[in-house]
């Protein structure tokens, strides 16, 4: 007994330590079933259908599994700060995170065997981060108080009815509201201005609301349009009424994110982690996130039709983009909260 359970802990290191384009999926499994546990941070059941992602690596593999849900900046800290005493395995960490982890040297390397099906933008090459799905910035459209939908930034400036973005400065979703609309008009991630001076003319019209494009907001009928991920509002959408509510992608611009799983390099069960990443990334696993009304990052997976008629046509993301230059985009939304006040609420009255 005590030689073939030494056997199982040799293995398991040895897969450790061996390079992920090496490893084979046979021999994972059989490490991940020995170590028998993954524990994830920031993937809590009710967020992308983690859920049966979780329940199916336990009927399949035999995975006990338990989360704690944080932020991505709180995911990274607690990897740095527990090290060699790590409860966590595996994190989902927001898009500009993923490079801030390898910064801060926490993570360990996995290509899921469909790495070539993500798309270079959207992963490191060395295969410490990878998105899973994305989302991307659209507009909610209540139909019942809105006679002429909008489907573009330019047809928002046109329209008469309220524009609710949120909190800019405070809300990760309302900053980029303010990103999205500089693709859409000639910015990016170093030059905000066209959307600060587009949000100023809204204010200037008194079109610019207050309020939250919160479901609860939505279902009261105090946001006329919102701007929000797509993810939120095809949720928000088929909760309240699907009847209700149009959701579309704006079709002069947008901004593309996403989430990426991060692999803890002091993970205590490394392989269950590994594996956990390899069934994200395969078909079952994309069509969970599907459910859960993320946009899975492989395009080529084929969603049942159910699934399918829950998300936007895919032809609607033509004109969305991806964050390149994350350095900028961090200091532009570290001067984004006074921006704001001095140039776009001083015309709110």
């Amino acid at each position: 007994m005590k030689t073939l359970i030494s056997r199982i802990v040799a293995a398991s290191l040895f897969l450790c330590a061996v390079p992920s384009h090496a490893q084979s999926l046979d021999s994972l499994i059989q490490a991940a079933r020995a170590e028998g546990v993954v524990n994830s941070v920031g993937m809590p059941d009710d967020w992308a259908d983690w859920k049966d992602t979780w329940a199916q690596l336990q009927q399949k593999y035999g995975l006990k599994h338990q989360d704690t849900d944080m932020s991505s900046a709180q995911e990274i800290a607690k990897f740095d700060a527990e090290k060699s005493n790590a409860s966590a395995d595996i994190g989902d960490v927001g898009h500009a995170f993923g490079p801030i982890a390898v910064q801060k040297g926490v993570t360990q390397a996995y290509k899921p065997s469909t790495w070539n099906q993500i798309p270079a933008w959207a992963k490191d090459s060395d295969g410490h981060w990878a998105l899973a799905y994305t989302g991307t910035i659209a507009f909610i459209i209540n139909k019942q108080l809105v006679k002429n939908a909008p489907h573009s930034w330019a047809d928002l400036l046109k329209g008469k009815y309220k524009v609710t973005l949120g909190d800019v400065g405070v809300a990760s979703q309302a900053n980029s509201g303010v990103l999205a609309a500089a693709f859409a008009l000639g910015g990016n991630e170093k030059n905000l201005k066209p959307a600060l001076d587009f949000f100023a003319k809204l204010a200037q019209q008194k079109r610019l609301s207050l309020n939250d494009p919160n479901i609860a907001n939505l279902e009261k009928g105090e946001v006329e349009v919102g701007v929000l991920w797509d993810f939120n509002a095809l949720s928000y959408r088929d909760k309240i009424d699907r009847s209700r509510f149009l959701v579309v992608i704006p079709s002069d611009g947008t901004v593309v994110s996403g989430y990426s799983t991060v692999i803890n390099k002091y993970a205590k069960h490394p392989n269950a982690a590994k594996l956990a990443r390899e069934y994200i990334f395969s078909d079952a696993g994309q069509i969970n996130l599907a459910r859960g009304y993320a946009r899975p990052i492989r395009s080529a997976v084929k969603l049942p039709a159910d699934v399918q008629a829950k998300l936007l046509p895919l032809a609607q993301y033509k004109s969305a983009k991806p964050i390149h230059d994350f350095a900028a985009w961090e200091a532009s939304t570290k001067q984004l909260p006074r921006a704001w006040q001095e140039q776009v609420m001083v015309n709110v009255q």
